[in-house]
């Protein structure tokens, strides 16, 4: 075999180093597809927010909304749609709007500094601060400061509701937490979990108590001072001066209209604050970053980690801190790549307010430093879910996600609550109108049965009527009559004449009626026995 020359050698080394070098070589791109974009820029990403919530008061016809966005301590993004009033004035980042729940919040920063301050313990009992506090109900002695902030006090929303009310004094607070006295709990203390905006008040009322302020002048000094929330009140009065947006209800599933729904100051500390989505957005901004804010520090970082701790299951992943619902940041999620663990998720801490004519809604993601805060100065109260979708979304765009169509859950009582009012007061009408007619007229009827069957039959329709508004509907809302006659107005100008022909017109009614069946007994019998005879 002849050896290969040196020169040779060198050449065929070249040539492989040039044929693996080239083989490693990226092949060059198709030029049908499409060049990689990356990740959107901020930019990017608030003209995209911006768009998704213009076209939502278009479809929805929304009266107006502000967004406020934060991240890592700075507001990175504010913006402002559509209109404050009928007047026109045009809705911005500093319009005050009432907050309704998200107002929960604001009240877990004024406990959680009481408890800084040694003048609230979290484990200690209502009643060592409040010792004449009762519900009718032996174990609510057991309730303590933790309970009501985790919303697990055991009382439930119907049995304490006060949202019908129109009070607007001072004195308002103490007294609805008085009234609490013939409430009865639906669970143990500290056992699960239940929604109740009672317990706030309570929480209100204690620090009223142990600072020696009202809670008014205490939020005023002590949360909306330090944090520079200077559109931020806490009555309905102060924020109208302060030039509030108009709250405006969907009425009959058709159009929207400037509604006046009560916002008593008995509920000031769980659902009747007002505040802008700029001012809210200071609020964010402390609590993420350890209760600081500028110069001023509202809490103690570990303040504020012990509002984020979820303690209470509320269902499935979702849990309740203090003021906070939590829960996996799912909307973070690329939908289309494979399903992350909701282990492997951030921890999202939320909160929606929902009230007759408002809607707001708060969202902290502490991984990321984000926060968000949404105000809108309207509510469907016959589909809440289509506003609720408005939230997720900006979630979504906000982690580069498209948007998704809502998906209305509430089911078709929620839905034509309306319809249904409407259709019993048509019918409660019919019968007066018939009941009249019988009642009024000459001649006797010549068949005695149709009156007795007609009679039951609108006896029927009142006692349903009854059921309806009385036992099934506060039952299904969780919340009393009242309430879903002032926080529900297109269901409420039925509902009120339904309910005064249900209670005040049967007994005359079915007096009259027996007394016009004795009165003309005599005259059918007369006609009946001759025909008898004739037979």
């Amino acid at each position: 075999m002849r050896a290969i020359s040196w020169s040779a050698r060198c050449l065929l080394l070249c040539l492989l180093t040039v044929g693996i070098l080239g083989g490693a070589t990226p092949p060059a791109p198709n030029p049908a597809d499409p060049p990689a974009t990356g990740p959107a820029s901020p930019e990017q990403t608030y003209s995209a927010l911006n768009t998704f919530l213009r076209e939502q008061l278009d479809t929805l016809g929304i009266p107006g909304a502000a967004i406020a966005v934060v991240r890592d301590g700075v507001q990175v993004h504010s913006a402002a749609f559509g209109r404050a009033d009928d007047s026109g004035r045009p809705m911005t980042a500093q319009t005050p709007v009432l907050l309704a729940s998200t107002s929960k919040s604001l009240t877990a920063i004024a406990v959680m500094q009481q408890v800084e301050a040694g003048r609230l313990r979290l484990d200690e009992p209502v009643q060592t601060y409040l010792p004449w506090f009762t519900l009718n109900d032996s174990r609510s002695q057991a309730i303590t400061v933790r309970h009501l902030l985790h919303q697990a006090s055991g009382m439930s929303s119907k049995d304490t509701a006060f949202e019908a009310s129109d009070a607007q004094g001072p004195e308002a607070l103490e007294e609805g937490v008085r009234a609490l006295s013939s409430a009865p709990l639906a669970g143990e203390p500290g056992e699960a979990f239940h929604y109740a905006s009672a317990n706030f008040n309570i929480l209100g009322l204690l620090v009223q108590t142990v600072s020696g302020q009202p809670f008014s002048e205490y939020l005023e000094q002590h949360v909306f001072g330090p944090l520079e929330m200077t559109h931020s009140h806490p009555t309905q009065a102060a924020a109208r001066a302060d030039n509030a947006a108009a709250g405006y209800s969907l009425w009959f599933g058709s159009f929207w209209r400037p509604t006046d729904v009560p916002a008593p100051t008995t509920g000031m500390p769980s659902s009747t604050l007002y505040s802008s989505a700029e001012d809210l957005g200071h609020q964010l901004i402390a609590l993420l970053d350890g209760g600081r804010y500028g110069d001023a520090q509202i809490l103690r970082p570990e303040s504020v980690a012990a509002m984020f701790e979820p303690l209470v299951q509320v269902d499935g992943s979702k849990e309740y801190a203090m003021g906070w619902f939590t829960r996996p940041l799912v909307e973070s999620a690329d939908p289309a790549a494979p399903p992350v663990p909701e282990a492997d998720l951030p921890l999202l801490l939320e909160h929606q307010g929902e009230w007759g004519n408002s809607h707001t809604y708060l969202a902290m993601v502490p991984e990321s430093g984000l926060g968000v805060a949404l105000v809108i100065n309207g509510n469907d109260t016959a589909a809440p879910s289509r506003l609720k979708a408005i939230d997720t979304n900006v979630l979504r765009i906000l982690h580069g996600h498209s948007p998704v169509p809502a998906v209305v859950f509430e089911d078709w009582l929620q839905r034509y609550s309306w319809a249904v009012s409407l259709a019993l007061l048509l019918a409660e009408l019919v019968s007066l109108g018939l009941a009249l007619r019988f009642l009024l007229r000459r001649a006797p009827s010549r068949k005695r049965w149709t009156p007795v069957a007609w009679g039951a039959a609108a006896l029927a329709l009142d006692g349903f009527a009854l059921w309806l508004c009385l036992v099934y509907a506060p039952a299904r809302f969780d919340t009393h009559l009242f309430v879903i006659i002032r926080q529900f107005p297109d269901v409420g100008v039925s509902l009120i004449p339904v309910l005064a022909l249900a209670v005040l017109w049967p007994i005359p009614r079915t007096v009259w009626l027996l007394a016009r069946l004795r009165a003309d007994w005599p005259i059918l019998r007369t006609q009946i026995e001759p025909s008898v005879h004739f037979k």
